[in-house]
């Protein structure tokens, strides 16, 4: 197929699965790859359909894709697609086409022994786990999803799925891991939690999203009916996240020439991508957490937001009906980097939330080492400043983040943004101050039990 042939197509800017199909039996010169006209060259999954499918008609295809995908273009005849609600819906979807129809050029491209696969134990409490296909053996297990070309994409797929169904996984059976992942909501707590969950997930990794939303919108309303509004609620969580799958740490992952920087790289520089690609936003979201206690006692985290336009020019607002409070959970001690852990653990906790391009936190390289640790458990890849005070506890500078400035990182350092963004990161990081302070002294007070006079 020519560039001339794609510019007749009309590709959405959506994401989803397309589909290179093979010409006339003529044009293929190799008798060892497909000869059917109809018959699947190759399958893909993208961000954006029309710019992935654009990426293949580009001068530098045979530098970026090699010669293998050179080969299959010449010969393609035609190009579908299928869109997909989101790009984690077109990874699985992905994977499951692959599985059917064995296109030449995607088994030709990677061994098929390095791929990855989604496979659930036959254990009474079943896991979730990512097994490589060198190490397969289908008869230990109950259900098995893939190939996943991707190892990165695909762990990352999974947090998502788990933060909408929490599952165990191969760390569960660990001294302590189980209880930490069910307090930050990784882990179910009771096994009817868990075989539900399981069999939501065999429906998602199937393509049913919808039989998965039916049947939670009648279990929302039967809970609902018996006034258990807690159960209802959870179940309403659910629906919403499936609805709202954030998925942009997958589009940050995409290997694409589009994407190679990522929102915030976009912001004020005028590039086609901020303009005209929904997935990134219009506004830049700037998280702040601050951690609060005394000597440990009634320890408390927050989160404070702050929104401004894309264009960087005007100063940006607080945004107080996105503040967060978080009750210390698994600290019993003046543990400020373990107290900001747990919050940004079970901050990623909730998909719905719209995912920051910026965290700001308080104090100096060990919060900002801890907060890193969290992203990078999480496949998350989020710049990270921190604000440092001096001994009356006002601003002296802002720290960015070694790791993220490291020479090759995609998008701009946090050093840049911390000279971009100076006037809302003091700003955010003020209101988690005052935020924590104000939560601290509530829970302070609320447990304090004054004694009674006799």
């Amino acid at each position: 197929m020519t560039s001339q042939g794609f510019k007749k197509l009309k590709l959405p800017e959506k994401p989803g699965v397309y589909f290179f199909l093979g010409g006339k039996r003529s044009d293929l010169g190799d008798s060892r790859g497909p000869t059917s006209k109809s018959q699947i060259l190759y399958i893909g999954k993208a961000t954006s359909l029309r710019d992935r499918v654009r990426s293949y008609f580009s001068k530098d295809l045979i530098d970026t894709r090699g010669p293998l995908l050179v080969d299959m273009v010449f010969k393609a005849g035609d190009i579908k697609w299928q869109e997909t609600d989101s790009v984690l819906e077109a990874l699985i979807l992905e994977a499951s086409l692959i599985k059917k129809h064995q296109p030449y050029y995607n088994t030709k491209e990677k061994d098929d022994k390095s791929f990855n696969y989604v496979c659930i134990t036959k254990e009474e409490l079943p896991r979730v786990l990512i097994i490589r296909g060198r190490n397969l053996i289908k008869e230990n297990y109950n259900k098995i999803y893939g190939p996943y070309p991707n190892g990165g994409q695909l762990r990352i797929a999974l947090e998502l799925i788990r933060r909408i169904f929490p599952f165990l996984d191969e760390k569960s059976k660990v001294k302590g891991t189980y209880e930490f992942y069910r307090q930050i909501k990784l882990a179910p707590e009771q096994k009817e939690i868990l075989l539900k969950n399981i069999k939501n997930i065999k429906l998602f990794f199937e393509g049913k999203k919808k039989s998965i939303l039916k049947s939670l919108e009648k279990e929302m309303k039967v809970y609902a009916k018996n006034k258990e509004f807690e159960k209802a609620g959870e179940i309403k969580r659910q629906i919403f996240s499936l609805n709202h799958i954030n998925d942009v740490a997958l589009i940050k992952q995409e290997k694409t020439s589009y994407s190679s920087a990522n929102a915030l790289g976009d912001i004020g520089q005028g590039t086609r991508g901020a303009s005209n690609n929904s997935f990134f936003p219009k506004t830049v979201r700037i998280e702040a957490y601050d951690v609060a206690h005394m000597s440990g006692q009634n320890m408390v985290g927050v989160m404070t937001v702050i929104d401004l336009p894309a264009g960087g020019q005007e100063m940006g607002e607080v945004n107080k009906s996105e503040y967060k409070k978080f009750k210390i959970r698994t600290q019993d001690n003046a543990n400020d980097t373990g107290a900001l852990a747990e919050v940004l653990e079970r901050r990623f906790g909730h998909p719905e939330w719209r995912s920051p391009d910026l965290i700001v936190v308080d104090g100096g390289r060990a919060q900002i080492n801890s907060a890193e640790k969290v992203l990078k458990r999480l496949n998350l890849s989020i710049p990270v400043v921190s604000v440092l005070k001096d001994e009356r506890h006002r601003p002296k500078n802002i720290l960015s983040s070694p790791r993220s400035d490291l020479k090759g990182s995609r998008g701009p350092t946090s050093k840049e943004l911390a000279r971009k963004y100076e006037r809302e990161i003091l700003l955010v990081n003020s209101e988690a101050h005052r935020f924590a302070i104000n939560y601290h002294k509530q829970m302070r007070n609320k447990n304090f039990l004054p004694k009674r006079n006799k």
